[in-house]
């Protein structure tokens, strides 16, 4: 140890009083956490292999509490005791239940175990951490539904329960987490309409990979004026986008691929709009390539490839796009026909697709136009003859 971090660690006892102890109810909780976890999946040079409750958990100096484990102090003189701040494991595999026991840790503002393999339902008595700011139990076994009795937990910022089997139904009662800013229940078993209301506040939505349906409704989405991020990938959910959607004041990006959505209307960008990244593909998208989409003077990445889009690429996608131009652009798997727009086969930077479409003018050798266009017979199925676009079933029905 160098002298500075010796004189460091000196400095940093000093300020400690010399009789602070953990509080027992802490120790008492952190010792039923780790007995809930089985000693099997417990390996040597883990955090939790060095939890040696024969010494002070919280007390600094020689510990066997190596890691996982922050405290902060309350009191002064002879009343200071030491209480526990954050729980943040490494992911070494841990597999067990979560203790109602972990109630007991009042102060508790930091509980982070992802990357494990805890398993069970989510205790209903963590709502009695009121001091909670983040609750991370990411890709483990967490089975059961979100207990409702999360919506006590005022403090939080941060809630983060993706990669689990969790199932049932989306809560309806995050209209009350007014300090919530992240919220990600990605790949889980949930179903059900989205929410009718969401934390007020959010920042980060993340609902990818589950079996949500129905529409994305205003009354879900208009009133979060801080939205910047919204993931809801690989659902089920139908209908049009509308336009109010890419007016929220904060919106920056944007996925919805892989869903049943049939159309989406966009229109002009307001002041100051800052959308920077759009993902529709492989969706039931109908209609023509909106060109409004160009107007977004941040938007540098779209796809909406794998749709039903007809009609030719709006001129608006080169050399006209306001603001910085498309770095990446999926246009494949639709029905789109005429020329391309020079600008886009020229632009040595663009990454992305006009592959399998109608278009006319695309060289094979481009790396843009591959895969290859449709056969010109699939295209006259939509099209005809005389290359008007022909009522909207057959071909694009199967």
């Amino acid at each position: 140890m160098s002298i500075f971090f010796h004189l460091l660690f000196l400095w940093v006892v000093s300020l400690v009083p010399a009789g602070a102890v953990t509080a027992p109810s802490d120790v008492a909780a952190l010792a039923a956490f780790k007995a809930a976890i089985s000693p099997a999946s417990i390996s040597p040079s883990s955090c939790l292999d060095s939890w040696n409750f024969s010494s002070d958990p919280c007390r600094p100096g020689p510990s066997h509490f190596l890691c996982g484990l922050t405290c902060t102090t309350t009191g002064g003189g002879a009343t200071a005791t030491y209480r526990v701040f954050s729980i943040t494991l490494d992911p070494a595999g841990y597999s067990g239940a979560l203790t109602p026991l972990l109630s007991n840790l009042s102060l508790l503002a930091h509980l982070e175990l992802a990357d494990n393999a805890f398993h069970g339902p989510i205790p209903a008595s963590l709502s009695s951490l009121s001091s909670l700011q983040t609750l991370i139990l990411s890709s483990n076994s967490f089975s059961g539904t979100i207990p409702s009795s999360i919506s006590k937990l005022s403090s939080l910022q941060i809630l983060d329960l993706s990669r689990n089997s969790l199932a049932g139904l989306i809560p309806q009662f995050w209209g009350s987490m007014s300090g919530l800013r992240t919220l990600d229940l990605s790949f889980n078993r949930l179903y059900g309409n989205l929410p009718q209301t969401m934390p007020p506040n959010l920042v980060d939505l993340a609902l990818r990979g589950n079996s949500l349906s129905g529409t994305i409704k205003r009354a879900t989405f208009a009133p979060l004026r801080a939205l910047e991020v919204v993931e809801l990938a690989a659902n089920r959910l139908e209908g049009k986008l509308e336009g109010w959607f890419f007016l929220l004041p904060s919106l920056q990006q944007v996925d919805l691929a892989n869903n049943s959505l049939s159309g989406v209307e966009v229109g002009p960008p307001p002041p100051g709009q800052r959308l920077v990244a759009v993902d529709l593909g492989i969706n039931r998208i109908e209609g023509q390539l909106p060109a409004a989409l160009a107007g977004f003077p941040a938007l540098a990445a779209l796809s909406v490839r794998h749709n039903k889009l007809r009609g030719a690429i709006p001129s608006e996608y080169a050399g006209a796009k306001k603001g910085v131009p498309f770095g990446r652009l999926f246009l494949d798997g639709n029905f789109l026909t005429g020329t391309v727009p020079a600008g886009l086969l020229r632009s040595g930077e663009l990454v992305g697709s006009l592959g399998d479409n109608c278009l006319r003018g695309c060289p094979p050798a481009a790396p843009l136009c591959s895969p290859p266009q449709k056969p010109k017979a699939a295209c006259k199925q939509v099209y005809g003859v005389d290359g008007r676009p022909r009522r909207p079933h057959s071909y694009l029905d199967r």
